[in-house]
């Protein structure tokens, strides 16, 4: 049978969501989560202790399915303390979506500056031109 990994306490738990090594403790929980399963897993020795009338077999058994079931429990809240870390709040939505307007805003406000100055030269330029028509009619 495979050896019993020790299973880490709740309280470290929290701790671990908020470490920068949130891939290795990630990590960590899989393999805890798996040394935990292989002893489950149907084998050969399994299959022979489940038919054993000996009652510390049917122990062993249960020792591992409950270990397997506290990692499972373990990686789950560890998954879950992720995903709150992840979903931005209402509040953190709202600001980006007013950071983009104001990206926008400020985008077209260029793109209105720029057509107006080009607005603005194309105005010049016809006066000119019609300026210099009539000029040129009055000479006539």
């Amino acid at each position: 049978m495979a050896e019993r990994l020790p299973l880490e306490q709740p309280h470290s738990l929290d701790l671990q969501m908020h470490s920068p090594t949130a891939k290795e403790d990630m990590i960590s929980c899989v393999m805890a989560l798996e040394a935990a399963l292989l002893p489950c897993l149907p084998a050969r020795e399994l299959q022979a202790i489940d038919r054993s009338p000996h009652p510390s077999h049917q122990i062993d058994v249960e020792r591992h399915a409950r270990d397997f079931m506290e990692a499972a429990k373990k990686l789950q809240l560890y998954l879950i303390g992720l995903q709150r870390e992840v979903v931005p709040t209402k509040e953190e939505n709202l600001q980006k979506e007013i950071a983009m307007m104001e990206e926008e805003l400020r985008t077209k406000t260029e793109l209105i500056t720029k057509h107006e100055k080009l607005l603005q030269g194309w105005r010049k330029q016809v006066k000119d031109q019609l300026d210099k028509h009539n000029t040129e009619l009055e000479k006539v």
